[in-house]
């Protein structure tokens, strides 16, 4: 048995219903809290390589000192790391961070960009982070791939891919458009609780009669 665009539907339907009560990923929260595309971006660079329950906090913290580009190059690079500290590579955040703002003002009047190549464009925005902005800042259907995003498409059996670049293009051309903004979310909150990358909890997953289990040698 897989996952494919047959069953996809009432996978969706399922994982929906069993995602309920569990904590959504820090930047689909920030999404939520913020509704603003630049609290987003920063946000999703805060949570490069870094845990959500850091993240959070940490996007808090900053941006209660700076809320806009301009309020956000006022402040020093050093004021930066201290606020985001402890997220990983929180040096090279801050003087990111700081490229960014500056971008945005002189090249984009201010305003976070609508789409993924001039996204791009920005120091330390790579095609997860962009891809994130689009769907959690603007609404805008993207497919963003992260660890958990490729485990499970290829754990599940909807895709065989080498890598989180490939799976992405695969899911474009592959995954119904409807599905495409909330598909990060709900894979990232499943793989952080429940089809973790060692000893996934298969026993209590309400999909597992839809997933083909590849890779899985042992689980709980």
């Amino acid at each position: 048995m897989a996952v494919t665009n047959e069953n996809l539907a009432e996978v969706v339907r399922i994982l929906k219903r069993a995602l309920k009560g569990l904590p959504d990923p820090s930047v689909t929260l920030a999404g939520k809290r913020w509704q603003s595309p630049f609290l987003v971006l920063i946000s999703c660079i805060l949570s490069l390589r870094t845990k959500d329950e850091t993240t959070l906090p940490a996007s808090e913290r900053l941006f209660a000192l700076a809320d806009t580009p301009e309020k956000m190059l006022k402040l020093k690079a050093k004021q930066i790391e201290k606020a985001i500290y402890p997220a990983g590579f929180y040096k090279t955040k801050a003087r990111n961070i700081l490229g960014i703002c500056h971008d945005l003002i002189t090249k984009f009047d201010s305003k976070v960009p609508e789409d993924i190549d001039t996204l791009l464009t920005l120091k330390g925005v790579g095609r997860k982070t962009a891809n994130l902005v689009l769907t959690e800042g603007y609404g805008i259907p993207a497919v963003c791939v992260d660890t958990h995003v490729h485990r499970i498409s290829n754990r599940s059996g909807y895709l065989k891919s080498e890598n989180p670049h490939e799976t992405e293009m695969i899911l474009r051309e592959r995954l119904p458009k409807r599905y495409w903004i909330d598909y990060n979310a709900m894979l990232v909150t499943w793989g952080q609780n429940i089809c973790k990358p060692l000893s996934p909890f298969c026993a209590k997953c309400p999909i597992q009669g839809f997933c083909a289990r590849r890779g899985v040698t042992k689980s709980r």
